[in-house]
């Protein structure tokens, strides 16, 4: 390994880089992401990795930042190797990370000042610290006025505002800032980038290392670092790279680095005269569009003409309206007020027809992965009802147009962007449509892809006459549209051709041009930042440093945080408090043992007086209802088929004389065995009715007089006298309940934040796991035990279930019960990586044990095996005995000691076990 570079900054002195690099290679399966890198990062300077998505700009970071586990190679951060979990723990509050994505490290339903709030908690800041930093951030960004504002609902470039202040809030040594103004509209890109000049002047020894796709905001750095398929292209200033290639513009001198088999082929993009015939009818038409939501105007009057055949650039601030106007142009939004029109004839939001003449190309790839390349065209030929005879050939012009023979059978998962990107062009136009639109279809694509997509446009455009709308945030791009629209606020404030904006605005790029038209229009003014200083450290109010182990001020941020989201969540809101009293309802009555009112009828082949008496001492139980009679065993089968009946008697003939003779006598009992556990219930209550009705008879004949003198045997239930299933069963249903959905909600509480990608919080910042895990548990534990209150209220009042023993007791065993269901949910949570895999995990973890090896309807003790096992366990199982005991039995703290001690242990067990599978790296 090569020495570090020693590097010097603004104050003179020379100093080690702030990272360096060695042999670092990374593989997501067969994927390598990096492919032994070699880099030393100097320290004080703005640094910039340069490259589209996927050359490994985003695994460079994780690894940085120590979000990632290094595979391979050496990676020292700020003096020390990122392989040492000591170390990460160490200087992790002096790292800030800003991963991909716009607001992926914010929690949308918290408000600015929540997400702040949270971040300066998880760094170790006082009350009055967590203010001060707070006021000074947002008044300086320019989110002073949107500290109430959900997260959710800023627009693009606020939220990176924000996410930059929640990585600013502890005065970090390093600022990683993966690719944050992608996306953004150019006037937010250029008040961040002022943020970003301000905060290297006030802290100069900061390091900040940026990626980013966009090559004129790269040219603004100290150093560049150009990166394409894991590998380092080229490091140094952009006048050296510039030097070293012999090109004029960045993005020449990223090209030119390429390899020479991606090279091979590029030709720059020249657009051909737009032709100047007539071609009648305009392509669209708007006039005073206008759309309203509520007393929200998104589209404000909006009008213009685009001709057949031209490129048309739409392109605005974040939020400003320009999705709402594409869906009204085309028909899929009724306009509140305005008319549209496409070639010549007005837009009907509910005439198919219309969009048939479109084809829509969207910003992320929503094609079918489970489908092949061929797969995928065929598919959509169909859906745009394309003649069956025309589909090979319409299929085989596309294959050959957008050059993807050598790909057909592949699947889109493991096409490289730029071919991913010609697919979807290939199928927005496999039915011919008239006009195309694409919406912001280059983003992430490679420069060489990007000019080569942009090819096959002026050759749609010029060869084909389609009409093209597009919306991009690129400048260059919107450079080679015939006519563009600049968009605000709901309004279109100027539309004509981009070198007349220049020359109007007196500009030197497009750029410039329309930024002056939104300053115009007042946008400047919504979100400019002020200047102020963002991050001065107030001497009286020092961060105490972070404790490695345990905080409970970290821990009481994460409860907090989640208290907040799940009071704005109102489906994991209601499934906490709602979903446990509706099942409590369906499996409280639903669940039940109890032989009641069964259908029965009787084929009764004797016809005699002492026949019909037999049938008579059945249909006078409580538990039987007696139906027409069976008139033969076709009828007695179709009728047991139906439901109608689910036992029959049947009464031989000469049952009346055998009886009187005291022959012996046989009668049928058919009964409905589809359920076991019912049909031996029904079983032994005939029986038991037959046998009654036996001594009954023998006993008036005189026959019996002796046995019934020396036997006489009562039966008396102790605790359910009524023998009701119900009893029994709504205290068995709680633990169940308790069980599934407070496991459910901590479990969708941490996979949650693997999908959003807020999971990095936890990665790289002080937390420690015992920390992440109780901070998330507290929320749950609290309403599943406001949940088991609200269960035994419905239990003794509506379901009128009597509770005869000590409620502390019952109350304990639910508070440590449900502990343990939550530590269940936070250790399935570690194998999950979906919430929809999470729920069917947990539901089947919980419900198939609780019911079937918990003693719901058979001991415990009288399992065997693996079942046994279980069974002893299992929390459940003890909790069951508890709520029993104490709903009927009259029992206690001393009788039930036996059952608590499992519960107790449960939970630190559950959560040991969570905290060492847990990674606070991802792999």
């Amino acid at each position: 390994m090569k020495p570090p570079l020693p590097t010097s900054n603004s104050d003179g002195e020379t100093h080690p880089p702030v990272a360096t690099l060695a042999h670092v290679a990374l593989r997501f399966g067969a994927t390598k992401a990096l492919d032994d890198i070699t880099l030393d990062i100097p320290t004080g300077r703005a640094v910039a990795l340069i490259g589209p998505d996927g050359v490994g700009k985003s695994s460079l970071f994780s690894l940085i930042s120590g979000a990632r586990r290094v595979q391979k190679g050496e990676v020292d951060v700020l003096g020390g190797s990122m392989k040492d979990s000591r170390h990460r723990a160490a200087v992790c509050p002096r790292i800030a990370y800003m991963p991909q994505g716009l607001g992926k490290n914010l929690y949308p339903t918290l408000s600015v000042s929540e997400n702040l709030d949270f971040f300066a908690r998880l760094f170790g800041h006082g009350k009055v610290e967590r203010e001060r930093r707070i006021h000074e951030l947002t008044e300086a960004t320019g989110l002073g006025p949107f500290l109430t504002r959900p997260a959710g609902k800023l627009s693009g470039g606020m939220k990176q505002k924000l996410g930059l202040c929640c990585a600013l809030i502890h005065d970090p040594d390093l600022l990683l800032l993966d690719e944050p103004t992608t996306g953004v509209d150019p006037l937010s890109r250029r008040q961040f980038w002022e943020l970003i000049d301000q905060i290297r002047a006030d802290r100069p020894t900061m390091s900040v290392v940026v990626a980013t796709a966009y090559m004129e905001e790269a040219a603004r750095f100290d150093w560049l670092v150009a990166m394409d398929g894991g590998h380092v292209l080229a490091t140094g200033t952009a006048d050296e790279l510039l030097e070293k290639t012999g090109t004029q513009t960045l993005e020449a001198a990223f090209i030119a680095l390429l390899p020479e088999e991606k090279q091979a082929g590029y030709q720059p993009v020249v657009i051909p005269p737009q032709s100047q015939e007539d071609g009648g009818a305009p392509a669209i038409e708007a006039e005073g569009l206008t759309m309203r939501f509520g007393s929200f105007t998104a589209v404000d009057h909006v009008s213009f003409r685009i001709p057949r055949g031209e490129i048309f650039g739409f392109l605005g601030s974040n939020g400003c309206g320009k999705t709402t106007t594409m869906k009204m142009l085309t028909g899929l939004l009724a306009p509140s007020e305005g008319k549209a029109f496409l070639f010549g004839e007005e837009v009907d939001p509910r005439d198919l027809t219309t969009r048939e003449r479109v084809g829509y190309m969207s910003q992320a790839f929503s094609l079918y992965t489970e489908l092949s390349v061929r797969q995928n065209l065929e598919l959509h030929a169909r859906l745009f009802r394309v003649p069956e005879a025309d589909i090979p050939a319409r299929i085989r012009e596309m294959v050959e147009r957008f050059d993807l023979a050598e790909i057909l059978d592949d699947f889109p998962d493991s096409l490289p962007l730029g071919h991913r990107q010609r697919l979807s062009l290939a199928v927005a136009m496999i039915h011919k449509p008239e006009m195309l639109i694409l919406d912001e279809p280059t983003s992430g694509v490679d420069l060489v892809a990007r000019d080569a997509f942009w090819r096959m446009i002026v050759e749609l455009s010029r060869r084909d006459g389609v009409t093209i709308f597009i919306s991009t945030h690129f400048m260059n791009e919107a450079a080679r549209c015939d006519r563009i629209s600049l968009m605000h606020a709901g309004k279109v404030l100027v539309t004509d051709k981009p070198k007349d904006l220049v020359e109007k605005r007196g500009a030197a790029s497009l750029e410039d041009a329309f930024i002056s038209y939104l300053e115009e229009a007042g946008a400047d003014e919504e979100q400019a930042p002020n200047k102020t200083a963002l991050i001065s450290q107030d001497p009286a109010t020092e961060m105490r440093p972070p404790r490695r182990f345990f905080d409970l001020r970290r821990m009481a941020s994460y409860s907090r945080r989640e208290s907040q989201e799940v009071r704005r969540d109102p489906i994991r809101l209601t499934l906490a408090i709602v979903g446990s009293v509706i099942l409590m309802f369906i499996m409280g009555y639903g669940i039940s043992l109890d032989v009641e009112d069964l259908s029965f009828a009787v084929l009764d082949r004797d016809q005699t007086g002492l026949s019909r008496d037999y049938a008579f001492n059945i249909a006078g139980s409580r538990y039987f209802i007696e139906k027409p009679p069976i008139t033969s065993y076709e009828d007695l089968d179709q009728r047991m088929r139906a439901g109608e009946i689910g036992l029959a008697i049947e009464i031989p003939p000469g049952f009346a004389r055998d009886v009187a003779r005291g022959d012996n006598v046989e009668i049928g009992a058919w009964i409905d065995g589809a359920m076991p556990t019912r049909a031996e219930t029904i079983k032994g209550y005939v029986q038991g009715m037959h046998t009654q009705w036996l001594l009954a008879k023998a006993k008036e004949t005189g026959r019996s007089t002796g046995l019934a003198s020396l036997v006489d045997l009562e039966t008396r239930f102790r605790y359910n006298p009524d023998v009701k299933s119900i009893v029994a069963m709504v205290p068995a249903v709680i633990p169940i309940l308790l069980m599934l959905i407070p496991a459910m909600l901590a479990a969708l509480s941490v996979v949650r934040e693997k999908e959003l990608g807020s999971i990095v919080n936890f990665y790289v910042t002080p937390t420690t796991k015992l920390e992440f895990l109780l901070g998330k548990q507290i929320p749950y534990i609290v309403l599943g035990w406001l949940s088991f209150l609200l269960l035994t209220a419905l239990a003794v009042t509506v379901f009128a279930v009597p509770f005869k023993g000590s409620f502390l007791a019952l109350a304990t065993a639910a508070f440590l019960y449900v502990c343990s269901a939550t530590a269940l949910g936070l250790f399935m949570s570690t194998f999950m990586k979906s919430q929809i895999a999470s729920i069917f995990g947990v539901a089947i973890l919980t419900i198939l044990p609780a019911v079937n090896f918990s003693g719901l309807t058979d001991p415990v003790s009288a399992l065997e095996g693996i079942g046994r096992l279980v069974g002893e366990i299992y929390p459940t199982a003890h909790f069951l005995t508890i709520a029993r005991g104490t709903f009927s039995k009259s029992l206690g703290f001393s009788e039930l000691s036996g059952a608590f001690l499992p519960l107790a242990l449960a939970t630190p067990v559950l959560l040991a076990a969570t905290a060492l599978l847990l990674k606070k790296q991802e792999r």
